[in-house]
């Protein structure tokens, strides 16, 4: 046996368990760091070939493991920014460089322009509603964007569709409606079998505009049919404005400024159901120049009551009050009339081996050979998490366990010590041999 050979074999368990004591000083340092994901050594043993009876010891090495896929502990918070990743999943930042990283540390705030940074300056990345309903790029961080929830002043939104659906009494109107005394006609009166709701949409000013519909049966089968028709009876739909109405008598008729803004007819089953192909119809206001296309479909026609209930779109004159931030990722501004307008829908990215990422400064990891390539998607799809709104995730650090693996390294440091110390006693004894 070589007696170098053994002391530089203590060297090296000394290099590895110093290594280790390094993973460990980490771990702890880092055990209230948001997201953080614990870090630990393993070994490995390096043999040198023996012959002839002589051994010849070898050594150890050791690697880095990664905790990345483990899930940390879930806190909640009073900051409406602050967001926490429950499943697989990282957000996608960017530093100053303005490269795409992946992160779990979830602590943002707002900075001075009003982007969302987290502790470690890196800023979250979405994609933005000002083009319609944003859709994932599953391959790649193409149409990312800072997400900026700074949003001052009035914001006015134009409506542009919407849904009206309801009940209408089959038991109305046993006798057929003559047309000449239907609402479409701007009459005085109308019949007792038509039935009047109305829905508030707003202009491109944000001004309210109330509009009311009229439903009024025109046909009914024979009863007992002959043979069961495809439609068993007919509903005329007319869409007054109601700034137009009468404001004497007893009726809203006669409307000015040119009777009915949008008329349509809705034919209805045996069975109650709607037949029409679409159910919809167009509101043509000639005063604002706005088209308003109306989804009818949800209407049946059953022996109950008249109901109905409308919900366009469009928003009226209002400043913000706050943002939101739901589970699958939408950023909402809440305004002040009680209305949310989304803003953006924040991402998230998954590799098909989270703990082989590369740790860089700053909590945050990049994609890389052994990792695999890095896919987007939104939340609670494709296997991704939840995102959690006013939550934090902790460090997945196990105090305990850092602590007892301290005291390993201690204790095999020392002895590796030891075999180096005796080593250096065995080549004195040998120096002195020669006196």
């Amino acid at each position: 046996m070589s007696i170098f050979g053994s002391m530089k074999t203590a060297v090296s368990g000394m290099n590895a368990q110093a290594n280790r004591l390094s993973t460990v000083g980490d771990n702890i340092a880092n055990v209230n760091t948001t997201g953080y994901k614990a870090v630990s050594t393993s070994f490995s043993s390096l043999v040198l070939p023996s012959s002839g009876g002589n051994y010849n010891s070898g050594g150890v090495q050791t690697s880095v493991r990664q905790a990345v896929s483990d899930q940390g502990d879930i806190s909640y918070t009073t900051s409406a920014t602050d967001l926490a990743i429950s499943g697989d999943g990282f957000f996608i930042v960017q530093g100053p460089d303005g490269t795409p990283v992946l992160t779990r540390a979830g602590d943002f705030q707002k900075d001075d322009e009003g982007n969302l940074v987290n502790a470690a300056g890196f800023g979250l990345m979405g994609y933005s509603y000002d083009a319609g309903s944003p859709a994932v790029v599953v391959n790649g961080f193409d149409g990312l964007v800072p997400i900026n929830v700074n949003q001052e002043g009035l914001t006015a939104i134009a409506s542009t569709s919407g849904v009206f659906k309801g009940n209408l009494d089959s038991g109305a109107n046993i006798a057929p409606v003559a047309p000449a005394t239907l609402p479409s006609a701007n009459l005085a009166t109308t019949t007792t079998d038509t039935k009047k709701f109305s829905m508030v949409a707003y202009d491109t000013l944000g001004n309210k505009v109330m509009y009311d519909f009229y439903f009024t049966k025109t046909s009914v089968a024979a009863t007992p049919p002959p043979a069961p028709p495809a439609v068993n009876s007919s509903w005329q739909v007319a869409i007054f404005r109601n700034a137009n109405a009468a404001t004497g008598g007893t009726t809203s008729f006669p409307y000015s400024a040119g009777g009915a803004v949008g008329t349509t007819t809705l034919d209805f089953d045996a069975n109650g159901k709607i037949t029409n192909s679409t159910g919809t119809v167009n509101i043509a206001d000639t005063v604002t120049g706005q088209t308003i296309k109306m989804d009818l479909s949800g209407f049946t026609q059953l022996g109950a009551a008249f109901a109905g209930t409308g919900t366009p779109n469009g928003q009226a004159a209002s400043p913000v009050k706050d943002v939101t931030i739901d589970g699958d990722g939408i950023v909402y501004a809440k305004y002040e009339d009680g209305t949310n307008k989304p803003l953006y829908r924040i991402p998230l990215a998954n590799v098909a081996s989270p703990d082989k990422l590369t740790l860089m400064s700053g909590n945050v990891y990049s994609a890389n050979g052994q990792s695999g390539v890095t896919v987007t998607g939104f939340p609670q799809t494709n296997g991704l998490g939840t995102i959690k709104s006013g939550a934090l995730e902790g460090s997945n650090v196990d105090l305990a366990g850092e602590l007892t693996e301290m005291i390993e390294a201690q204790r095999s440091y020392t002895a590796n010590s030891k075999v180096f110390q005796t080593g250096s006693d065995i080549m004195d004894v040998l120096v002195n041999l020669k006196r």
